[in-house]
């Protein structure tokens, strides 16, 4: 399985993937957050992505006001910037948002470290699903983000998983 914890498996990937490992290179966007453990997650490490998806970036804070001040003080000029607090299963988070070369950029931080993170056991999950599954089931995944299905549910859907679909993932597949 592919070594999600460094983007360079991007270089070799689908356009997309190599424009995002360029993206996040000319930017700085992964050395700027290096003291929190960044990993890309979500759809574009995964080639499930559609022409709206963003790039998610999950990191681990100790100390959240110095995560939010370090968000601040390096992306807070980039187009439509916002930066929110939110609770997510009982775990404080932080999200901040921006526009930077075409991509949606979404910096997720919990103090939490990244692979206990929903967002990269989800992706985990998911790659695994769409290995043992081919070529025919990724492109049903994609068709239905196209509908506009999040990525999960879409994932239960085709499963035939009951319930919450982002908890129904979760119990799927035990990593």
């Amino acid at each position: 399985m592919t070594d999600f914890l460094n983007i360079n498996y991007l270089k070799s990937g689908t356009a997309r993937q190599q424009k995002a490992f360029e993206v996040l290179n000319e930017n700085l966007i992964l050395q700027k957050l290096s003291e929190f453990e960044p990993v890309l997650v979500g759809t574009i490490p995964i080639n499930i992505d559609i022409s709206s998806s963003d790039l998610d970036v999950a990191c681990y804070w100790k100390d959240k006001n110095h995560f939010i001040e370090i968000i601040k003080q390096n992306f807070s000029e980039e187009k439509a910037f916002q930066i929110y607090e939110k609770e997510i299963s009982g775990n404080e988070a932080v999200v901040a948002n921006f526009f930077t070369n075409d991509f949606e950029i979404e910096i997720f931080g919990q103090n939490l470290p990244v692979q206990e993170q929903f967002g990269f056991r989800h992706m985990i999950i998911e790659a695994e699903i769409l290995e043992e599954n081919g070529e025919d089931f990724r492109q049903q995944i994609i068709t239905l983000k196209k509908l506009g299905i999040k990525t999960e549910p879409a994932f239960a859907q085709l499963l035939h998983l009951k319930g919450d679909p982002y908890e129904a993932l979760l119990n799927f597949k035990k990593i």
